[in-house]
């Protein structure tokens, strides 16, 4: 196949769930080599066009025409995978090698045990590696950075742009889409829109197209009030003159003649407008969702709550980390950072008293109040709707937790559905508002913003940037994460360390420690030359000879261990 050849032609489609249209008149072809982000709030139909396009679904109306013997290699947004699922995919042997490049070492050596207790993210990197294993013509990616660390997010990136097939991308992350799309599908009250560019290069041209047309809107609206108001006129002449063709003796004819000459220039007025509303109408842009959230934090800042003393699990043989000392302070934001695999989720389950450390001691305060916000939302009872899960019986809380499930998109259509059969997005929003109505000192956020839509993400940066908590978070949102962190908790080399810096700083600090060593490495052979300067215009009997000497022996010591290093 070349860059020219159509593996996929959608045409009409439409599907409709409860008499509600999710999808209405999508058409659009991918070519092969295409790179595509499908764009769109929750609920407003992405995986389902994805599972119409898979086959798994299918359509109300339209047809979806794919190129013969076409191979499809399709990520789920759902980790909820099963230890089978994956003793097939580790039969091929390009997994492991794949696997490995992702940052999982020596997986043809994992048992069923070890299968079984896999992170998120490590169940995404094997789903990775079995995709690109099986060399598929087509990706079909859902939401595929959600539980990838910084490592398995930079091998995405650089495969994506050496794989030869097309690439159909489902995502909200949008540093990912920036990196790896050409062009924009915008899902949006059921239809696609096309844009050009990456997601950057959408934002700006919607923001353009927007202000056209509420431009255009605006000129429309004053027109037609300009007409109304004309009409209004014409309408009370002619009142006048029907009145006066029923009391001015001598006159009634004329005014009778007038006052339908009158009514005919209204009705004339009134088709003219109704014509060219019909064919130039310019509807009122839709605004982004406007989502609110608020939170509220007790406690005084700076206030030890939580403190680590020679920390350390392991699970059997398998040591995640040791002889670990930090703390966290009331108020502060931390993120977690580290590879898939490395512990972070099991360290929120030992500060949330779920799990003990094998060695040392996690200390926490005892009156803390902690919500915590797990990564799969499995944590809500899937056959109670929103409502009844929170709990709530009074009127004032019911009232209130309505209001803030409508503020943040959920419908009252949905609240009144079961849990289980919401999509994973609007399960986050449940869990949120449930968060939302309570007073806390700590929230533990297990990638916030994975199910996400995007005005969602931006006001809940915002709302978190306000709380006056403590807020610890494991996220590979990038961009989430470097706005809203200023303290790092490190797992490497099995050891959590706190670092006084940004994730931005951390990322960046091999970088820079490479940027200070070839400073330091100039430094010292500038110093080396000026010495052998000197050396060569002194006798080595004089007494400023040896002291240079040892001077130079000292830095030509130091220069050998950085060029090691």
């Amino acid at each position: 196949m070349n860059k020219y050849t159509v593996v996929l032609n959608v045409k009409g489609l439409e599907k409709s769930y409860n008499s509600r249209k999710i999808l209405d008149q999508i058409q659009f072809d991918l070519k092969y080599g295409e790179r595509i982000g499908l764009v769109g709030y929750n609920g407003a139909g992405k995986t389902t066009l994805a599972n119409l396009v898979l086959g798994k679904e299918t359509p109300d109306k339209g047809w979806i025409e794919k190129k013969a013997q076409l191979k499809i290699g399709y990520l789920s947004q759902s980790i909820d995978y099963e230890v089978n699922d994956f003793q097939e995919a580790l039969k091929i042997k390009e997994v492991y090698q794949l696997a490995s490049e992702l940052g999982l070492k020596k997986v043809y050596d994992w048992q069923e045990d070890r299968l079984a207790n896999l992170s998120g993210g490590e169940k995404l990197k094997l789903a990775l590696s079995s995709i690109w294993a099986s060399n598929p013509d087509l990706l079909i990616l859902d939401e595929p950075t959600n539980h990838l660390d910084y490592k398995g997010v930079n091998w995405l990136v650089s495969e994506i742009e050496k794989f030869p097939g097309a690439v159909f991308i489902i995502s909200h992350d949008r540093h990912f889409l920036d990196q790896t799309v050409k062009r924009i599908f915008e899902l949006q009250a059921g239809k696609l829109h096309h844009f050009n560019g990456n997601y950057t290069a959408y934002r700006q041209e919607k923001e353009r197209q927007r202000a056209n047309q509420h431009h255009q809107y605006e000129v429309q609206q004053r027109q037609i009030e300009r007409m109304e108001a004309q009409m209004e006129q014409l309408k009370t002449w002619s009142d006048n003159a029907h009145r006066a063709s029923t009391k001015e003796e001598g006159f009634k004819e004329y005014h009778r003649v007038k006052a339908k000459k009158v009514d005919n220039q209204v009705k004339s007025k009134r088709r003219r407008l109704e014509k060219e509303l019909a064919k130039n109408k310019v509807e009122k842009p839709i605004e982004d969702a406007k989502v609110r959230f608020q939170f509220d934090g007790h406690g005084k800042r700076g206030k030890r709550i939580i403190e680590a003393r020679n920390l350390g699990m392991s699970y059997d043989d398998r040591k995640l980390f040791q002889n670990s000392q930090f703390y966290i302070n009331h108020g502060e934001r931390i993120g977690l950072l580290g590879e898939n695999g490395c512990g972070k989720t099991t360290l929120i389950k030992m500060i949330m008293g779920l799990v003990e450390g094998t060695t040392g001691e996690l200390w926490s305060s005892k009156s803390l109040k902690i919500a915590y916000l797990s990564q799969d939302v499995s944590d809500l009872p899937a056959e109670k709707t929103a409502l009844e899960a929170m709990g709530f019986t009074d009127k004032k809380s019911i009232f209130k937790a309505r209001t803030m499930l409508a503020n943040i998109g959920l419908t009252e259509q949905l609240i009144m559905k079961p849990i289980g059969t919401l999509s994973l997005g609007e399960r986050t929003r449940v869990k949120l508002v449930d968060m939302l109505m309570k007073e806390y000192d700590v929230l533990i956020l297990d990638e916030p913003t994975n199910h996400l839509d995007l005005p969602s993400r931006e006001q809940l940066e915002k709302t978190l940037s306000e709380f006056t908590g403590t807020i610890i978070t494991v996220s590979h949102d990038y961009y989430f994460l470097n706005k809203l962190c200023d303290i790092v908790l490190a797992f490497d080399n099995k050891q959590i360390s706190r670092l006084e810096m940004t994730p931005e700083q951390y990322f960046n600090k091999g970088k820079q420690d490479g940027d200070d060593k070839q400073e330091t490495l100039l430094v010292i052979e500038t110093k080396i030359a000026a010495i052998l300067g000197k050396l060569s215009t002194i006798d080595q009997k004089d007494s400023n000879y040896q002291r240079l000497d040892e001077e130079f022996q000292a830095l030509v010591k130091q220069k050998n261990r950085l060029s090691q290093n």
